[in-house]
């Protein structure tokens, strides 16, 4: 598998396939072996005759073979950018499936704990209800015991003052009959 490798330490390793590339352009390198071989076979032969017939016969041969391989290169090339776009595939659904989840997630905790809010506010505002009836029942009960102590005050001033007119009738009379 044929794979070209492009780094700087600015930038982050990247692979680039060869069939991003024209898969008409030959290299140098490999036409000078082909010239190499080519001049080996030709300089074997005897005669013209049977040079040029095994020159055309190994140029045809190595072009037969070299389409051959460029051919398979440019399948497995494929076939590894194919990979690699299947597993980038793969992890871009991997990664927009853990978003939604990551999103409701939140979503689901926001919704809890606004409840969990609310459940304590009621409990405080079920706690200040409790707090403010006791103190308006302990107003009250003192109201009343006060009204009681009054009550009690009054019967006896009436008692009092009932006695004081008795007496005072009582001292009316004894002044008259003093006086006559």
């Amino acid at each position: 598998m044929s794979s070209q490798f492009s780094h700087n330490k600015e930038q982050p390793r990247t692979r680039k396939c060869l069939s991003d590339s024209s898969p008409t352009s030959s290299t140098p390198t490999t036409k000078s072996l082909r010239h190499e071989r080519l001049s080996r076979l030709s300089s074997s032969g005897s005669s013209d005759v049977s040079n040029d017939a095994t020159t055309n016969h190994a140029q045809s041969y190595f072009s037969r073979r070299e389409n051959r391989l460029s051919a398979r290169k440019k399948a497995e090339e494929e076939t590894a950018c194919n990979d690699y776009k299947k597993m980038y595939e793969k992890a871009l659904a991997t990664n927009q499936r853990l978003k939604s989840r990551l999103e409701t997630s939140s979503q689901e905790l926001a919704m809890i704990q606004e409840q969990l809010q609310r459940a304590q506010k009621g409990r405080n505002g079920e706690s200040n209800m409790l707090e403010t009836e006791k103190k308006e029942s302990w107003g009250l009960k003192k109201k009343i015991s006060d009204m009681e102590e009054q009550v009690k005050v009054k019967a006896d001033l009436k008692m009092e003052n009932q006695r004081l007119k008795d007496e005072n009738g009582a001292l009316i009379r004894v002044i008259t009959k003093l006086s006559k």
